[in-house]
């Protein structure tokens, strides 16, 4: 009986480590970072995109910020956008729901809210044509805004005292 409880807690933290290394789409989300800066349509691949992600840099805190994400139809037929979903509530997708002639061009303008202080790196996600997807990543840094209103400027109430 002890042999078998060991057994399965071997098993049960095995499990537990290989799941703390392994995400859950399936990709490596380690420390190297690989930027894309866009896509190479395939041949049976529709839906082209300038970009995958934009860097905001750093930003107030409290202060919304969007970035319009270009996208081509290069098939034969309409492209048909699903959904555009992103990860959490503080990015707000915006997209038209009419399907893109072949060859034309469309806009996705994805805003960010910058509550939150610190380093951010969203995920949205572009569903297509039946369940086809891809992923766009806005990143940046978040700065805290100071407290309260700046200091008062002493130069200028000696500059409304003097005459000239």
């Amino acid at each position: 009986m002890k042999k078998f409880v060991l057994t399965v807690a071997a098993f049960a933290f095995l499990f537990i480590v290989k799941a703390q290394h392994t995400s859950h789409d399936g990709h490596d989300h380690g420390t190297k970072t690989t930027v894309t800066t866009a896509t190479t349509p395939g041949a049976d691949d529709v839906l082209v995109l300038k970009e995958t992600e934009f860097e905001f840099g750093q930003i107030p805190q409290g202060k919304p910020v969007y970035h319009t994400f270009i996208i081509i139809n290069t098939g034969k037929i309409d492209l048909k956008l699903e959904n555009v979903q992103a990860s959490c509530g503080c990015t707000t997708p915006e997209w038209s729901r009419e399907a893109i002639p072949a060859g034309s061009k469309a806009e996705i303008k994805v805003g960010y809210n910058a509550a939150a202080e610190g380093i951010f790196d969203k995920p949205v996600t572009i569903t297509y044509n039946g369940g086809q997807s891809k992923q766009l990543h806005i990143k940046g840094t978040v700065w805290k805004a100071p407290e309260g209103a700046a200091p008062a400027n002493a130069a200028v109430n000696l500059l409304k005292k003097q005459t000239f």
